[in-house]
């Protein structure tokens, strides 16, 4: 987290209040989330180095350039948003920290994730699901791991062969997000 502050990823009348440990407007309805949850959820995902990543809601890019140093320059990060907005901000913000491997793309409408890009190693959501969002376990790879919470609950989905039954899901709590669209 001291690698990318997230005072570098807020609105700049935000700025002075990156140290709070709540969640902090960055425009459209989207938000910042709580430092906390954002090293709860990177602790579950267990980054590797190398991993070729996810990063479903990127918003301002604070978890985008995360994930980005946890993986190093053999990784890939892939940030996906709908704002549009917040695509070219938080695509600034990640290309600001100088890790070409990272970057932001706008999402398409009524399509989760980027499934050209799959299979992943890792996907983080930072947007709660009504359900578990059976298009994003699908761009989980084989041995790979998603972080997403799911009407007000953390889950971790392990993928441990092909097929939606090759899964296990583990619980840790409740959190709240913006809705996943």
């Amino acid at each position: 987290m001291r690698a990318c502050p997230r005072t570098g990823f807020l609105r700049r009348h935000e700025r002075r209040r990156a140290h709070e440990d709540q969640p902090l407007p960055i425009g459209h309805g989207q938000t910042s989330s709580q430092p906390s949850t954002v090293a709860r959820m990177l602790r579950e995902l267990d980054v590797p180095a190398g991993a070729h990543v996810l990063d479903v809601g990127s918003g301002s890019g604070w978890t985008t350039a995360l994930l980005a140093h946890l993986v190093g320059p053999g990784g890939d990060v892939v940030g996906v948003e709908l704002e549009p907005e917040l695509v070219a901000w938080g695509g600034a913000n990640v290309e600001a920290t100088a890790q070409p491997w990272a970057r932001v793309v706008a999402a398409r409408p009524g399509v989760l994730g980027v499934p050209e890009g799959a299979p992943y190693d890792r996907v983080l959501v930072s947007a709660e699901a009504r359900e578990l969002p059976a298009a994003l376990v699908a761009q989980v790879g084989v041995g790979g791991r998603m972080v997403v919470p799911v009407r007000g609950e953390m889950l971790t989905v392990d993928r441990h062969g092909p097929g939606p039954e090759a899964v296990t899901i583990r619980r840790h709590g409740a959190y709240r997000f913006v809705p996943l669209r």
